[in-house]
């Protein structure tokens, strides 16, 4: 410490004295004492305090951890440290109650706003957040486009963001989402002064796409090694078989046990749970296509010790911290090595020895290969989703959700689209609004309007007499109401959400929508070349995940070392064979192909049943890629309406390569 500078150590529950203004030139800071008055914390892990003296600085960082690294305290410290609120952007509402939770727990002012909340609790939240007593305030990057939130965020003193799951930023990385792009422009109209970015898989080419767009700089990108000493990495070449067989023997080992086992698809994760539990096993299925009170049963058993096994899609693990899981299986091939990096992150975070087996078997490789070229749309459907929006007006409000369903565009492709738009500036967004409302009164109606002056009691009582009275709410359609009372939707939103906030009603919104303002063109380019140029991007997007997924084989297959040739993929240099992976420690070769069946061919039986599917004369399935996607396996919002993912030809031709079984039915037309 220099002459006359001063050391602070700041505790959680005592007079909380914060840095305002101050930097670390100005004052040292015990942040080893701060960390373990805090969070309980003895010291700090690699890498953690070079990026907690960097934002305390005033310089925004990059941190790059494995799963499991300890990224949290990164922003948690430097929120109760700083003065103002530190806004974290997470799309995982599981690690928000989590995290939430832990931090009340410790007297941290700390809470969260997503989808399950009461109007009551986000008032509450609300008036923290007016007041300056909230620390951390974690949110979904959807929440950024609803502009009467970014209006009280601007009335905020903001200290810091913290974005988690960077990588989500790079349209080139492993799990882009287009919500992520308007971060680092949102950061610049909010005047946040620092940003930290977080991600646990991030190449060298991702993480320079996200220093770019955060501007921050390379000497402030903290990057620790993602070598697990304690995991034992084993690839085991599997033909489609032998699996369960290799599976079930596998988990018969000792000390196997809590197990993750990842699959691809839904009713895989079903059949496997079913043959292990008949075989014994403690076993259970997760997978988005659970209803929301099974998979929260399913995962609180599981993360309680109450069953052994989950057998899960990727829907499991992300913001999931259970220390002592044993062992994690691939039973199918993951979609990318980043992929593959963040699940078998999930073992062995107590630092016990834990298993990480990938049963690799090459007919994997085109059930997903089929998901990313189902993924992409073809120029016809881009052409008229384009059509459809700059054919709306000068402004214009949209629901995606009906869009989407509409036009049988995938909900990521149709916000990838509009975030594209956005960039170009063809669109630009207004804010988020909500179609309708649901009102109960808190005081008697007469009452609630007679506290106005005369003509708001007057336009107050037209409107809530153009809605529909219930037992307990008044449903209002905002576009009906507008049309009946002749009056404007942005004064009937005003008043509602002021009679909300005055504690007058609670409010249930419905059918968000998204107002967006067409811009003039800078090209002067007409509907169909946007289209044009939009499919060229996707088909760019198609490339990079074809090319991703075909490393994942070539780390099956690989002779040396496998931690080793993971560590490289990540950027780490110089690195040495770990001598306790599956690679080191065995003298045998691995195979030099991945085990795979024969390619069925498309059967006249095949061929027939599409003219009959052709017959049947189904809305969702004209055109020749959404037949193709059907045969494949692969829903999309208009065949899922019309339940045809019910239908016994859907996924017909699942284990056929999509670009054949596209061939056919245009040969078939």
């Amino acid at each position: 410490m220099r002459p006359g500078q001063k050391r602070i150590v700041l505790a959680a529950n005592a007079d909380q004295r914060r840095i305002a203004g101050m930097s670390l030139s100005d004052a040292q800071i015990d942040l080893d004492s701060a960390l373990r008055e805090n969070f309980g914390h003895p010291a700090f892990r690699d890498g953690q305090k070079q990026v907690v003296e960097n934002l305390l600085d005033g310089r925004s960082a990059l941190a790059v951890f494995p799963t499991g690294g300890g990224k949290s305290i990164c922003y948690q410290l430097p929120a109760i440290l700083l003065d103002g609120l530190t806004l974290v952007i997470s799309p995982l509402i599981a690690l928000m109650r989590e995290q939430v939770e832990m931090l009340k727990a410790r007297g941290i002012a700390a809470a969260r706003l997503d989808s399950t909340l009461t109007a009551a609790e986000v008032m509450e939240i609300y008036d923290a957040m007016s007041n300056g007593s909230l620390r951390l305030l974690y949110i979904a990057p959807e929440r950024l486009v609803n502009e009467s939130f970014v209006q009280r965020l601007k009335r905020c003193k903001l200290a810091l963001m913290a974005v988690d799951e960077a990588h989500c930023i790079s349209e080139w990385g492993h799990n882009f989402r287009p919500d992520y792009l308007r971060l680092a422009a949102m950061a610049r109209k909010l005047r946040i002064p620092r940003v930290l970015a977080l991600t646990a898989t991030a190449t060298p080419e991702v993480a320079a796409d996200i220093r770019r767009e955060f501007k921050i700089q390379r000497s402030d990108h903290v990057q620790t090694s993602f070598h697990r000493p304690n995991l034992f990495l084993e690839v085991v070449p599997v033909g489609i078989t032998e699996r369960p067989a290799r599976l079930e023997s596998a988990l018969r080992e000792p000390g196997r046990f809590p197990a993750v086992v990842y699959v691809t698809l839904q009713e895989t994760a079903m059949s496997v749970s079913a043959a292990l539990q008949q075989r014994g096993f403690a076993a259970k299925p997760y997978h988005a296509g659970l209803n929301d009170d099974t998979r929260s049963l399913v995962q609180d058993e599981f993360m309680h010790d109450r069953i052994d096994i989950i057998v899960a899609t990727i829907a499991f693990g992300m913001g999931i911290d259970k220390p002592n899981i044993r062992s994690v299986f691939h039973y199918n091939l993951p979609k990318s090595l980043e992929n593959y990096q963040q699940e078998i992150g999930r073992a062995g975070r107590d630092g016990q020895p834990s298993h990480c087996c990938m049963l690799a078997c090459g007919d994997d490789i085109t059930v997903i290969e089929n998901f990313v070229l189902g993924d992409t749309p073809d120029e016809p459907a881009l052409r008229l989703l384009v059509d459809h929006l700059v054919r709306q007006g000068d402004q214009f409000e949209i629901s995606r959700y009906h869009t989407s369903r509409s036009l049988d565009v995938r909900p990521l492709v149709l916000e990838t689209v509009i975030t594209y738009l956005e960039k170009a500036k063809i669109l630009r967004p207004l804010g988020a609004v909500y179609s309708g409302y649901q009102i109960a009164f808190h005081n008697k109606e007469e009452r609630v309007i007679s506290g106005h002056t005369p003509d708001r009691q007057r336009f107050l009582k037209r409107l809530f007499d153009s809605g529909n009275r219930g037992w307990k709410w008044l449903t209002i359609d905002i576009g009906e109401s507008s049309a009946a009372i002749g009056e404007s939707a942005v004064r009937i939103r005003k008043a509602i959400d002021y009679l909300a906030e005055s504690g007058d009603i609670e409010v249930r919104p419905a059918g968000l929508m998204h107002r967006f303002e067409l811009l003039p063109e800078p090209t002067g380019r007409p509907p169909h070349e946007i289209a044009a140029w939009l499919h060229t991007l996707f088909t760019e997007r198609e490339q990079k995940d074809l090319q991703r997924l075909q490393l994942v084989p070539a780390l099956a297959t690989e002779k040396r070392c496998l931690t080793q040739h993971l560590l490289k993929y990540f950027g780490e240099k110089n690195t040495e064979p770990c001598g306790h992976c599956d690679r080191c420690i065995n003298t045998a070769r691995p195979a030099k192909k991945l085990p795979r069946s024969v390619i069925p061919e498309i059967t006249l039986g095949d061929i027939e049943a599409i003219q009959s599917i052709r017959r049947e004369n189904h809305a969702a399935l004209r055109g020749p890629r959404a037949l193709a996607r059907f045969l494949c396996g692969l829903s999309s919002p208009a065949t899922t309406r019309d339940k045809l993912t019910r239908h016994d030809a859907f996924g017909r031709l699942s284990q056929v390569p999509f670009q054949d079984v596209l061939e056919q039915v245009l040969s078939n037309q």
